[in-house]
């Protein structure tokens, strides 16, 4: 049988489930169970950050079918980045090469709009 220990959420002490042992860290009550859950999900997305957006490329990029088919509509993409015509973009480049453009452009978006709130405002 294993020794008790402290629950890494609660602090309280605990006797590990005889199946899993040693690599028991939270006890079994259903809030530590879920903030466990919540930081191993936090961490594997931190671990992971393309993941989902790789993941919706590709399936995107397997819709794409012979010309009769219509096309997938287009990204959905923030505001100012909404303007523009990414219905040619998708005729020039392919599904696949419009989306890329879209995720770019939300990734330089992020990055301006950063920049920005670093910036201090001179009221001189």
């Amino acid at each position: 049988m294993s020794r008790s220990r402290p629950c890494r959420v609660c602090g309280r002490w605990f006797h590990p489930d005889p199946r899993v042992g040693d690599r028991q860290r939270v006890c079994s009550a259903r809030a530590c169970q879920t903030e466990r859950r919540k930081r191993t999900q936090a961490a594997w997305r931190a671990d992971n950050p393309d993941y989902f957006s790789a993941r919706r490329l590709k399936q995107r990029a397997a819709l794409v079918s012979p010309p009769p088919a219509p096309p997938p509509s287009p990204l959905r993409v923030p505001p100012p980045l909404d303007r523009l015509p990414w219905d040619v973009a998708q005729d020039q480049f392919g599904a696949q090469g419009a989306d890329f453009l879209g995720l770019f452009g939300k990734v330089l978006l992020g990055a301006a709009q950063d920049q920005r709130r670093g910036q201090v405002l001179d009221s001189s």
